[in-house]
């Protein structure tokens, strides 16, 4: 077995370490990085790349649903919005369309930072020694 190299043992950590919060947001960039990828394959013809890249975003966005708490409402709400991004990205794939993994992107963008910002609004405070 081969040894990890140390940024690959450094994400390890990363993940395993991260809260849910935290893995979350992770899952959010990487959609990001793979939508990227896939935009810049199509652009130089790498097909089977970019439907690799395109495979790894929707891996991403079915986990994000897999793990949506339905009792709550706005779960209902992100599992639709994660169907739409389902579509939208099998739409891409066949099409080799850049206009959908744009609105993809777009959409995924909006999330994450809002994601982002709502564990800046919940992050415990630290109490300031009188």
């Amino acid at each position: 077995m081969q040894a990890l190299n140390p940024y690959a043992k450094y994400k390890e950590n990363n993940i395993k370490t991260a809260s849910p919060q935290e893995l979350t947001l992770m899952l959010y960039n990487g959609a990001l990085k793979f939508v990227g990828q896939s935009k810049i394959f199509m652009e130089q013809k790498r097909i089977e790349d970019a439907n690799n890249s395109i495979i790894r975003v929707q891996d991403i966005i079915d986990e994000l649903n897999a793990t949506l708490d339905m009792q709550y409402e706005i779960s209902h709400n992100l599992r639709s919005l994660y169907l739409y991004i389902g579509e939208r990205l099998v739409d891409a794939n066949i099409s080799k369309s850049s206009e959908s993994l744009e609105e993809v992107k777009n959409m995924i963008t909006e999330l994450r930072d809002t994601w982002k910002e709502a564990m800046e609004i919940v992050k415990p405070r630290k109490k300031v020694a009188r």
